[in-house]
């Protein structure tokens, strides 16, 4: 069975059985489905900016699903009041000798019950269909986010920065090339123990993945709250922040365990809080993570996979956030600040670029990437990406708060970014520093996590 297939089973077994993916198995727990009686219109123009035509579809499908839903909710319920009336009827004729009559009303009461529990398994179908449609449907793009097609009409928001006019022939050498040349980086072995597409930075290639992780987290330190969560997780975690259903067969599935190891600490950081109700006064909540982050990349036919361009492995510093709606804008400017500054001080050249409606991704609803340019490669590589949810993911999670003033409960809006992924920083590092003797010197603001290291000497002959 596929991993897409075995998720779609898990979801539903978890919808059937409650326990910790009850949350889950609510409408709640997907796209706020009022949105499709209250303004389908607005809706269905919202979802055909991402450029799918299916995608509508799926919308009026689901619009038609819900009125089908409400229809037969209804006619359970007023099934389930007529037969509790009738059993309040049966006891008073009972009482007052009837038994005649009541007999005929206790008849009448069984057939109604059974008319109730069909209509209870008819309700318990449609919705359970109508989920699986809404985890399908993804976010609604903001109004902000530039219109377009495909990835090549995403514009560029700022930059480029920090890039040079001309290169040097000695940095026109991929990453691969000369990492492997002074043995910091042992990509056959890696295939040895574990097959392709893993990597294994050593030596000092070692110690600057770790650098890059610790100037990361040391970065972003002053507001955010370090955390370090479990890397494998339950498919109703997985669920909330929208890999699943969709990028099952990207992710890898302990089948014995019903567990997924995490693609990023997105995931575990998005689901902290689920099911539960924080207060505004704590909002907006910052935390962070470095972990191992992995990925199938099912979908990697005709990319170059080469050195640390793209791996099923890979160490990577998330940071995300929950806020009210009012305070989501300022902080996913607050997130991109962060991550391009970081970029910016390991003197790398980037450019940041807005992502189209077309090219959005399932949960998100407005994203921003920042890009470094690897000249060994000739090419721009996202090296870090940072998003605004809003409230997609927290409606799936579950994640409340108690506006100040007011009654009953809101969904947070989360947010997240790449504070540093390290495979495609550490390829810019080492080729955009590659000297002419094929050292490599190492960016000043890692020295203090280097012991003493300033750059990687060329092996002695």
């Amino acid at each position: 069975m596929s991993a897409s297939a075995t998720a779609e089973c898990t979801i539903r077994g978890h919808e059937r059985s409650g326990g910790s993916g009850e949350a889950a198995s609510t409408l709640a727990g997907v796209i706020d489905v009022r949105l499709l009686r209250t303004d389908l219109p607005g809706v269905r123009a919202a979802i055909a900016r991402r450029g799918s035509p299916e995608l509508v579809v799926q919308v009026d499908e689901a619009a038609a699903l819900d009125g089908r839903l409400r229809e037969v909710t209804s006619s359970r319920d007023d099934t389930r009041r007529q037969v509790n009336e009738l059993s309040k009827q049966v006891g008073r004729l009972r009482r007052d000798g009837a038994s005649d009559e009541a007999e005929r009303l206790m008849a009448e009461s069984r057939d109604l019950g059974q008319t109730e529990a069909a209509l209870a398994d008819e309700a318990a179908a449609l919705e359970a269909e109508l989920r699986q449609l809404l985890l399908r449907i993804p976010n609604l793009p903001s109004e902000q986010a530039p219109d377009g097609l495909s990835d090549a009409d995403n514009p560029i928001v700022k930059g480029p920065i920090n890039l040079p006019d001309a290169y040097p022939e000695h940095q026109r050498v991929p990453h691969w090339e000369a990492a492997t040349a002074l043995g910091i980086l042992d990509n056959e072995r890696a295939a040895k123990i574990s097959g392709a597409m893993f990597t294994m930075p050593r030596g000092l290639g070692a110690t600057l993945s770790r650098a890059l992780c610790q100037l990361a987290l040391d970065r972003n330190a002053d507001a955010f709250e370090e955390i370090r969560p479990p890397t494998l997780v339950t498919t109703a975690t997985l669920t909330a922040t929208g890999q699943l259903p969709k990028f099952a067969d990207d992710s890898y599935l302990i089948e014995r365990d019903d567990l997924w190891c995490i693609p990023t600490a997105e995931v575990p950081l998005t689901s902290l809080a689920a099911g539960e109700i924080l207060d505004e006064e704590d909002l907006p909540v910052r935390m962070m993570a470095s972990t191992a982050c992995y990925r199938r990349e099912a979908g990697s036919a005709g990319r170059d996979t080469r050195g640390m361009l793209r791996s099923h492995e890979f160490d990577k510093v998330e940071v995300v956030a929950y806020a009210t709606p009012e305070q989501a804008p300022a902080m996913l400017d607050e997130l991109i600040a962060r991550a391009e500054s970081t970029i910016a001080a390991l003197g790398l050249p980037y450019r940041i670029i807005e992502i189209c409606t077309a090219d959005l991704g399932q949960s998100h609803h407005r994203s921003f990437d920042i890009e470094v340019y690897a000249p060994g490669v000739h090419a721009w590589l996202e090296v870090s990406s940072i998003s605004w949810f809003s409230d997609y993911q927290a409606r799936r999670a579950d994640v409340r708060y108690r506006p100040l003033g007011e009654k009953g409960t809101a969904i947070v809006h989360t947010l997240n970014g790449s504070a540093l992924a390290v495979p495609r920083v550490w390829a810019a590092v080492i080729e955009n520093n590659r000297q002419a003797d094929g050292s490599i010197a190492l960016p000043e603001v890692l020295w203090p996590y280097l012991r003493g290291h300033r750059e990687v000497p060329v092996p002695a002959a």
